[in-house]
């Protein structure tokens, strides 16, 4: 932290959460290319969204994201200090005027670039995801995120929305330049629907459990400043259970996508396969034990670090997708 505070620039990076921001990027990048342009492919159907508007629907995201990390440590400052002390960087490195000041830029910037980049596709309205976004995390850090169950699902929603976004904007842009491309290509469609849904859900599931976790570990500042969270409200002990119940739900729907692939391939050991048991499986059965050790923050960090390469590790299976 000393490194951080010494430098501003670093200090910026870890305020909006640059690591994340790039995992958000690389998300739609892989679904856009690695997932929807194969399925799209195998269809003789070749994307139609302009390199250019796609970034320029990335950048928006990433822009509106960062608007929500700095809003999130701007109002959390009385808690970090209680549950993070040597990481605080709003007051200690970044002035809070300068922080809401940022905050307020960046969501003007995201929400303009996505409004243009939905008007070009033809459909304004698209630009309600980038409305809803932004609102919906200003709203996470004034009032959601101290509520039970609220901000958990709030953020595991809008964690599943960046995976889906591509997928929204190239159907639209389909069907704007081809009146009967859904009526067409429904096969096309349901395909790639059905592999995005895999794909949300299992960042929805992942991120409710890793939320849940984090709970956990910044329990102590949550409560002293009047939080009403999950391990606060209903304990530690059944938030364990929670978290332990989501990680085996997330099993338990990579061993069904397991059995459906060898039941198609009549293959066992495939990269498909082993991908999944040794990257997810049995990275994800080593973590629900972890939770349900884990008995201080620490070990909640470290269960939640782990939580987010494992998330990690799901992403990158669109490179096994797109290749195998």
């Amino acid at each position: 932290m000393k490194n951080v505070r010494n430098n501003k620039l670093l200090a910026f990076l870890k305020l909006i959460r640059f690591e994340n921001l790039v995992m958000i990027a690389f998300t739609q990048i892989s679904v856009r290319y690695l997932v929807l342009q194969k399925i799209l492919n195998a269809n003789e159907i070749q994307l139609e969204l302009n390199n250019g508007l796609f970034y320029g629907l990335v950048f928006s995201t990433v822009l509106i994201a960062a608007a929500g990390y700095i809003i999130n440590d701007y109002f959390d400052v009385k808690t970090d200090l209680i549950n993070h002390p040597d990481t605080v960087v709003v007051d200690k490195v970044i002035k809070r005027r300068l922080a809401i000041v940022l905050h307020i830029t960046f969501t003007f910037i995201g929400i303009v670039i996505g409004m243009f980049v939905a008007l070009k596709t033809g459909y304004l309205r698209l630009a309600i995801f980038h409305f809803a976004a932004a609102i919906l995390l200003w709203f996470y850090s004034t009032h959601f995120k101290r509520m039970l169950l609220v901000g958990n699902l709030v953020v595991s929603l809008l964690t599943a929305s960046v995976t889906f976004m591509p997928l929204v904007y190239e159907l639209g842009v389909m069907q704007k330049l081809h009146e009967t491309f859904i009526a067409t290509h429904r096969y096309a469609i349901f395909s790639i629907f059905k592999i995005t849904f895999i794909f949300a859900l299992f960042a929805f599931i992942t991120s409710m459990a890793r939320e849940i976790i984090k709970d956990m570990e910044d329990y102590k500042g949550d409560k002293e400043t009047g939080g009403a969270t999950m391990p606060i409200v209903w304990g530690i002990r059944v938030s364990k259970f929670n978290a332990f119940f989501l990680i085996i739900i997330t099993v338990l729907l990579l061993l069904f996508v397991e059995y459906n692939t060898i039941r198609s391939e009549r293959m066992i050991f495939t990269v498909n396969n082993i991908y999944i048991v040794l990257g997810l499986i049995i990275p994800l059965c080593l973590l629900a034990i972890n939770v349900l050790r884990a008995k201080d923050s620490r070990q909640f960090k470290n269960a939640s670090s782990l939580l987010k390469l494992i998330m990690l590790a799901g992403l990158c299976y669109s490179f096994i997708f797109y290749y195998h």
